[in-house]
């Protein structure tokens, strides 16, 4: 568990694929767990640690995900993730397939299958009930021999959206089976990750931008890291 930001009333860390932020059917240990020892072993804490969750990342995907360390931030981080406008949600997503167009934005209307954990997506409104609306942008950042790096920006949050999305149009991420992947990856996890937070401080009210660099050791992930144009 790598830590890129804290405050008194927020912690940020760079998820690596595999971990859960929350209790499943697994009864894998959470990065919730994992945060909580951290704080209670940094600060001393005799007691219970407060610590919310006001938005998770998939198991196979790496990247920011934030916590709120006290109740007053996680009421209005909750709120603020509700709202499209209020959290800009950078992605990237390294792909098996140039898209025809080098920047576009996609909305098709996403459902989701219980039974088999998975959603689908239609460009018609109301394909089936409960479809709900779905958007995102994203613009191409680079390429190798054979995989292409895509920036997302998220405009609405629904389950595995930006994988559905994507392999809608024929892109499918790296080693995800599930949306038409040829192969998985090694680790099990995929090549999603999520790069990038900005937003207003709930408490402080002044401007954040965390930043996660993806997983090192992955060589994909370390060519794409050193092109000059993707360095922060």
């Amino acid at each position: 568990m790598q830590v890129i930001y804290e405050d008194n009333h927020l912690i940020a860390v760079n998820k690596a694929c595999g971990e859960i932020v929350q209790g499943d059917k697994t009864g894998d240990e959470t990065l919730i767990d994992m945060v909580k020892a951290y704080i209670k072993d940094k600060y001393k804490k005799p007691g219970d640690v407060f610590l919310g969750s006001p938005h998770r990342l998939d198991r196979p995907t790496s990247g920011v995900v934030l916590f709120a360390r006290t109740s007053k931030a996680l009421t209005r981080l909750s709120e603020m993730f509700q709202d499209k406008a209020a959290i800009k949600k950078t992605y990237w997503a390294v792909v098996d397939l140039l898209p025809e167009e080098m920047e576009d934005t996609l909305e098709h209307y996403l459902w989701k299958d219980e039974a088999k954990n998975k959603s689908h997506a239609s460009p018609t409104p109301k394909p089936k009930k409960g479809a709900r609306f779905s958007s995102l942008s994203y613009r191409h950042r680079a390429s190798l021999n054979r995989f292409h790096l895509l920036e997302i920006d998220l405009h609405t949050g629904r389950h595995h959206q930006i994988r559905v999305q994507l392999a809608k149009i024929g892109c499918h991420i790296k080693g995800d089976l599930k949306y038409g992947a040829a192969r998985s990856n090694q680790n099990g996890g995929i090549h999603l990750h999520g790069r990038k937070l900005e937003f207003i401080h709930p408490v402080s009210k002044v401007p954040l931008k965390i930043v996660a660099q993806p997983p090192k050791g992955d060589p994909i992930w370390d060519e794409l890291i050193q092109i000059k144009e993707l360095k922060e």
